[in-house]
């Protein structure tokens, strides 16, 4: 009797197909959430500009506002020429980029370093899959992820009107950069010994190659009728840079495309060649040891949380500071921009509802703000789902805290973050209005009390989620605030129907008029909160454990 036996790499062939088909139906919701909206985001893009900077002079502009003043320019794209196509590459080609980022960053660590810190991957070890199988699965998948949002872009643009070769250029330079931000995510799963520490590298990854590439563009060299800049070497040192430096329905240059994928190869090789340096379940960046015993201050489930979350509540409190010192110091910039631009001061007082042009853009900012604040109480939600994931929860149950000491403690540095972020971003305004001395704390303290408000919202419908259907925390707590941004920040800009972007908490908050302060949105705001967290607070108490990831 013959016995038939494969090859190694037959059997290892096999396992990652199986691995990579275990990933696809794990994320059969997430991927086309995230791919879908970057195609909308692309199409949205051409429509807005198509009705708000008609003309060419329209554009050349805003273009030669934006290389004029660095600091506006450090947060768009690459200028390459007035034409329509170019115009907006310029506009929305970086944020692109972004979403790719993410979705790529946040489907490595999910199908590596969270399938160990579960101890799923121990027991896939336990079987003949070979060591790198979940590792050359989870490439294979965000390659598939990154090639269809490529397509979904290209046809996207395509249907918008815009030239074929270009919008291929741009779905290509979109899909590689977030390879690259594939292989940092794997590279850090090897790295830290917690999903959480990969998820922060990889969006500081992208946040500080985004800074790059923008200084690195704002330094850079304008053409002579400041429609076109060329960029300094720094934006050459990040995947931004290289994207942007395509230059899609301009120049559609081929070699950042090699540049990127070349990237993308490498640091995928770098994750696999430091896996094979560390055992399962083990990470080549040692965790630091706790305390033998813990301080007084953590005697209670609140400080425990907010010893948990702090690190991420000043990250995010440091973002904030930063952009109420952009609000206020911009001011005078944009006042002055809006004036020589009917169509720019329209555009600007559409997405501010407010007739004064440095009132609005500080409202512009303080929406900013509530976007940072709503992902900070979001990201606190979140780790009360991984506690309670890890098994960490079941013994603060069992004992005297309880289901609802335990999700209030949650709710409670969740609003002590609102505050915190809202807080320095205020600080940060009053920075700016020392150097420009313009007359707007006013609208600043109105802005910073309407996006906690926004915020509370978000903290508490996360919760609630939490509460009824936790296996979905994470992927909904998220996914309700990117809508609500494309919704609230860009709607206005992409054209959208008045009722739909009245959807989005952002768009309800209250803005200084002529006549005094616009309330009305505030009210529905916070109902929402408050019914959400009576509603979370209320279901809690007879809430199972739901360990499962």
């Amino acid at each position: 009797m013959s016995t038939i036996t494969r090859s190694p790499a037959r059997r290892g062939t096999n396992a990652v197909a199986t691995l990579w088909a275990l990933e696809l139906r794990r994320d059969r919701l997430q991927l086309p959430v995230w791919i879908l909206g970057n195609a909308a985001m692309a199409g949205l893009a051409v429509t807005g500009v198509t009705q708000s900077y008609g003309t060419e002079t329209d554009r050349s502009t805003l273009l030669a506002t934006a290389i004029a003043n660095p600091v506006i320019l450090t947060f768009r794209g690459l200028p390459s020429g007035a034409g329509t196509a170019e115009f907006i590459g310029f506009l929305i080609l970086p944020f692109l980029v972004m979403i790719a980022g993410f979705m790529s960053s946040f489907l490595a660590v999910r199908h590596t370093r969270a399938e160990e810190e579960s101890g799923r991957a121990e027991l896939v070890g336990a079987t003949t899959a070979s060591r790198g199988a979940a590792l050359w699965a989870t490439t294979l998948h965000g390659v598939i992820a990154n090639v269809i949002t490529a397509l979904a872009i290209t046809v996207a643009f395509t249907l918008a009107g815009l030239p074929l070769r270009g919008s291929m250029v741009a779905g290509l330079a979109t899909g590689a950069a977030g390879l690259v931000f594939l292989g940092i995510a794997l590279v850090g799963a090897q790295l830290f010994a917690t999903a959480r520490g990969a998820n922060s590298l990889g969006v500081i990854a992208i946040l500080v190659t985004f800074l790059i590439s923008g200084v690195g563009n704002a330094i850079g060299t304008p053409n002579a009728d400041l429609t076109r800049m060329e960029s300094s070497p720094l934006a050459w040192f990040s995947p931004f840079g290289w994207a942007e430096n395509v230059r899609p329905f301009a120049d559609d240059a081929v070699g950042p495309l090699v540049l990127l994928l070349i990237a993308a190869a490498v640091a995928v090789l770098l994750a696999y060649v430091l896996l094979r340096q560390r055992d399962v379940g083990a990470s080549l960046v040692a965790p630091r040891r706790g305390r033998a015993a813990a301080r007084w201050s953590l005697r209670g489930p609140v400080t425990l949380v907010g010893r948990l979350t702090r690190g991420s509540i000043i990250a995010w409190a440091v973002g904030a500071f930063l952009t109420g010192a952009l609000a206020t110091s911009l001011a005078s910039v944009v006042q002055s921009m809006g004036g020589s631009n009917p169509a720019i001061a329209a555009v600007l007082e559409a997405m501010s509802k407010s007739g004064d042009l440095q009132a609005g853009t500080v409202v512009i900012f303080f929406t900013v703000v509530g976007i940072l604040a709503s992902c900070c109480t979001v990201q606190i939600v979140a780790r009360a789902r991984q506690e309670e994931a890890r098994g960490t929860v079941e013994p603060l149950w069992a004992a005297s805290v309880g289901r609802r000491r335990w999700l209030a403690s949650y709710l409670i540095i969740g609003a002590v973050a609102i505050v915190a972020v809202d807080g320095a971003a205020v600080l940060g305004s009053l920075v700016g209005l020392s150097r420009t001395g313009a007359d707007l704390i006013q609208d600043v303290w109105i802005g910073a009390a309407g996006q906690a408000a926004v915020a509370a919202v978000f903290l508490t419908v996360t919760a609630l989620v939490l509460v009824v259907i936790p296996r979905w925390t994470i992927g909904i707590g998220w996914t309700i605030v990117v809508l609500a941004t494309i919704i609230g920040l860009f709607g206005p800009l992409f054209g959208l129907p008045d009722r739909l972007t009245q959807l989005s908490p952002f768009s309800q908050t209250p803005t200084l008029t002529a006549t005094g302060v616009d309330g009305r949105g505030i009210i529905g705001i916070l109902a929402a909160a408050v019914v959400a967290l009576v509603l979370s607070v209320w279901l809690v108490r007879r809430r199972p454990l739901v360990t499962a990831g």
